[in-house]
């Protein structure tokens, strides 16, 4: 699972650096990046064991490419693009939510069925 954890970390940085001098505007830019670099974390999210440092690396090259969408130094507070809209944020889209939300899904298409994958989640 290493070489696709570096797969996916290797094309986030490359979706962060596509939008660093970009004429887009701030959300098409963002827009851009959620597809494409949050695309290929979310297709693998829900197979892929996930350490909480290694989630923090992916949030933080998160962080970067919103800023870079908006034309920000790195240098500027990063809580801006953490906070929920209800607390002046911009609440993009990060890994925690994407992994939480793949998760459910997962097992919501796992209950779906009526076979062994059903009778494991009844019993956990």
């Amino acid at each position: 699972m290493r070489a696709t954890k570096e797969v996916i970390r290797r094309k986030i940085i490359a979706a962060r650096d596509l939008i660093k001098c970009h004429p887009l505007t701030p959300g098409l830019a963002t827009e851009l990046f959620t597809s494409k670099g949050m695309g290929i974390f979310r297709f693998s999210a829900a197979l892929v064991e996930w350490s909480e440092s290694e989630l923090n690396d992916v949030k933080r090259l998160c962080v970067q490419a919103y800023k870079n969408a908006w034309h920000l130094p790195q240098s500027t507070a990063s809580a801006l693009f953490i906070f929920p809209k209800t607390h002046a944020g911009k609440e993009s889209t990060l890994p925690m939510a994407v992994l939480t939300q793949e998760l459910l899904l997962h097992a919501d298409r796992c209950m779906r069925h009526e076979d062994m994958s059903k009778n494991v989640f009844w019993q956990a």
